[in-house]
């Protein structure tokens, strides 16, 4: 490979969430801190231990050899550079400057649509186990979630359940829904018929469709994302596209993200709720990192990472598939995510408890995630976006000292 992931880089004292978080109170569920004698390794905070694309940092260097940073004005290369990404690596014919907008972050625009399109008391539609960050989304601005559950199939695949959603959007009079993909947790990556068999219940029951593909650009061998507004031509009337740099090229400290509203009248509700804030403004530099990583480099780097992602991902599936008896995953789809299933494991041994499986983790340095925190009673949720050499010293950690016979 041209770009080393193999590269491991010292990130404590660095500004790093993944490191600097363990045994903090943040966001309620960080890890708690290795025993003497481990060293901590990162898998729950998502982002990824690699340095960043090339292009990015020559372009923030550039900019930042000129030495003012004063108000700005977006340029046409910004958009550009995103009306080229999203045609070249997800086919999107028609896609025009005008349906493009910034937002602050993927949760800002949440929000921004959850307040404009709905009202305080109201019920939003979730797929669980749903991404933690939607239930804060939600409470932070009163509404409530209901869940329509996703299984997994006989061949482990995760699907939705079309009459269940159905059902429950019309039961709870809702009117928006918050749909994730690529699914994170989970790593589906939705495929055109199961896409189109969602919009069709959400067509039939006029609800509007906020779509987060955050992870739309980290998807592996024999499959494609689709994006929902694509799927059909009212598909195109009732979605909120999210996108952003940030997961692909691990960009957050930078914020910066974007929407695409194809529907005029929609894409001016959310667009004139987001402004409203008047703190929904671009920085300088997240605008020259953004068009540093929708480049051809951009381009030739995340066919590399994805390679290297999904190498990581096959890996831990077959580990635990193979080593943890009682444990299950799903092979990921996309997303840099395995959701491990631990409920065979504990009925195996009824001495043990998901908390205790946590913390055996945690004390020897395996920081991985709760799965309870996305809505799943008996998971864990494990960033495998490491060097290959970490992940195999946490998964040999994990079937050492957590999930023993």
């Amino acid at each position: 490979m041209k770009y080393d992931f193999d590269k491991i880089i010292e990130r404590k004292g660095k500004d790093a969430l993944a490191y600097d978080g363990i045994g903090s109170n943040i966001w309620g569920f960080a890890p708690e801190k290795a025993k003497p004698g481990f060293d901590e390794i990162p898998m729950w905070v998502a982002d990824m231990n690699f340095e960043t694309c090339p292009s990015i940092t020559k372009a923030l260097e550039e900019r930042i050899r000129h030495p003012l940073y004063g108000y700005y004005l977006p340029s046409d290369q910004y958009y550009e550079s995103i009306l080229e990404w999203q045609r070249t690596k997800h086919d999107f014919k028609g896609l025009t400057k005008d349906m493009v907008g910034y937002e602050n972050g993927v949760h800002g625009c949440i929000v921004s649509c959850i307040r404009a399109l709905s009202q305080p008391g109201d019920a939003i539609l979730l797929h669980s186990p749903a991404y933690v960050g939607f239930f804060g989304d939600l409470k932070d601005t009163g509404r409530k979630p209901v869940l329509s559950p996703l299984s997994r199939d006989a061949e482990g695949v995760w699907r939705m359940d079309y009459e269940d959603m159905d059902r429950k959007i019309k039961k709870y009079h809702i009117r928006l829904a918050i749909f994730c993909s690529p699914h994170n947790p989970t790593g589906r990556v939705w495929e055109k018929e199961e896409l189109e068999k969602a919009m069709e219940v959400f067509q039939e029951n006029d609800v509007i469709v906020i779509s987060d593909e955050i992870w739309s650009d980290i998807i592996y061998s024999g499959h494609k994302h689709i994006p929902t507004c694509l799927v059909n031509e009212d598909a195109a009337k009732r979605t909120v596209g999210i996108y952003a740099p940030s997961k692909t090229f691990n960009l957050a400290g930078l914020i910066g993200s974007y929407h695409i509203i194809m529907d005029p009248m929609l894409r001016n509700i959310v667009t004139k709720s987001g402004d409203s804030t008047r703190y929904n403004e671009m920085n300088v530099l997240s605008m020259h990192a953004l068009v540093g990583a929708y480049s051809k480099e951009g381009q030739e780097w995340t066919a590399q990472l994805c390679q290297y992602l999904e190498r990581n991902c096959r890996y831990t599936y077959e580990l635990i598939r193979d080593h943890l008896d009682g444990v299950s995953a799903a092979m990921p789809e996309g997303t840099y995510m395995v959701f491990m299933d631990c409920r065979e494991y504990l009925k195996k041994h009824p001495e043990k408890t998901l908390d205790g499986l946590l913390k055996a983790g945690w004390d020897v340095g395996v920081a991985y995630q709760d799965g309870r925190k996305f809505a799943d009673s008996c998971s864990i949720r494990l960033n495998v976006a490491l060097p290959m050499s970490r992940l195999q010293e946490a998964m040999g950690r994990m079937e050492k000292y957590v999930f023993t016979k």
